[in-house]
C-alpha cells in the first residue's frame, strides 16, 4: 500500500484543499500537524525552497504547493476526477485558481494591517469581489455543472474570507447589497453537500485563532 503523509496547519485553507482532495479520492493518509513557530526537520527537508505547508509525501517523495498537489492527486489516484476532462474547462479552472491565489495574499494581509495600508487593501479586496460577483451570477460552480478544481481553491473566499472579516472586527466588506451574486454563491457553496462535508467544522476555533493573530498584529 502506498504511504501518504500530509504536513499542514489545521487553520490553513491550503492544507484543507489537499485533505479535501484526498478524501474525495478515498486515499488513506497520515496527517501531521506542523508548528508555525517551530517547523519540523521533515517539513524543512521536504520543502527546502519555501519551507511552508502543505506538503504531500507519497512513498517518500514530497510534492509542494496546494494546487500542484491537487493535480498530482488527481493524476495519481483512482476516484472521482478533480480537474475537468474537457481541455477548455481545465484551462478555465486553472485560470480561476490562479486569479484566487494571486489575490489571496493581499486579501489576508488586509485584515491585519492598519491605517492607509488597510484602506488600500480593502479597496483591492473589493475589486476582487467585483470580478467574482460578475463571474458568479447564476452559477453554482466556477466551471461547468460539476464541483471540482477551482471550487476547492475557492475555499479561500467561500469560508476563510468571512472568518478573516469576523476575526478582524472590521466593518464587513462582503454584503449582499454590494455583492449579491457573490453572496448568493457563497451561501450555496457553504451549504452544498459536496462542500459542507469537507469544510472544517470548527469555524468558531478558526475565528478565535485569527482574532488572536489580529490582536498580536495590532500591538506591533
Amino acid at each position: 500500500m502506498a504511504e501518504v503523509k500530509l504536513l499542514g496547519f489545521w487553520y490553513s485553507p491550503f492544507s484543507h484543499r489537499v485533505e479535501w482532495a484526498l478524501k474525495i479520492k478515498g486515499v488513506k493518509y497520515e496527517y501531521i500537524e506542523e508548528d508555525r513557530n517551530s517547523k519540523s526537520p521533515l517539513l524543512l527537508q521536504s520543502n527546502p525552497v519555501h519551507k511552508k505547508i502543505p506538503v504531500l509525501i507519497h512513498n517518500g517523495k514530497p510534492i509542494c504547493e496546494s494546487m500542484v498537489i491537487l493535480e498530482y492527486i488527481d493524476e495519481t489516484f483512482e476516484g472521482p476526477s478533480i480537474l475537468p476532462k474537457d481541455p477548455y474547462d481545465r484551462a478555465l479552472a486553472r485560470f480561476w485558481v490562479k486569479f484566487l491565489d494571486d489575490k489571496i495574499a493581499a486579501m489576508i494581509k488586509t485584515f491585519f494591517r492598519k491605517g492607509e495600508e488597510q484602506e488600500k487593501g480593502k479597496e483591492e479586496v473589493c475589486e476582487m469581489l467585483k470580478v467574482l460577483d460578475n463571474e458568479l451570477k447564476d452559477k453554482k460552480f466556477f466551471v461547468g455543472d460539476k464541483f471540482g478544481f477551482a471550487d476547492m481553491a475557492a475555499n479561500l473566499v467561500g469560508l476563510w474570507l468571512g472568518v478573516f472579516e469576523e476575526a478582524s472586527g472590521l466593518v464587513p466588506l462582503v454584503t449582499s447589497e454590494k455583492f449579491p451574486n457573490f453572496c448568493a454563491w457563497r451561501d450555496e457553496y457553504i451549504n452544498c453537500s459536496q462542500v459542507k462535508e469537507y469544510l472544517p467544522p470548527r469555524r468558531d476555533e478558526l475565528v478565535a485563532f485569527f482574532q488572536a493573530r489580529a490582536r498580536a498584529a495590532a500591538k506591533k
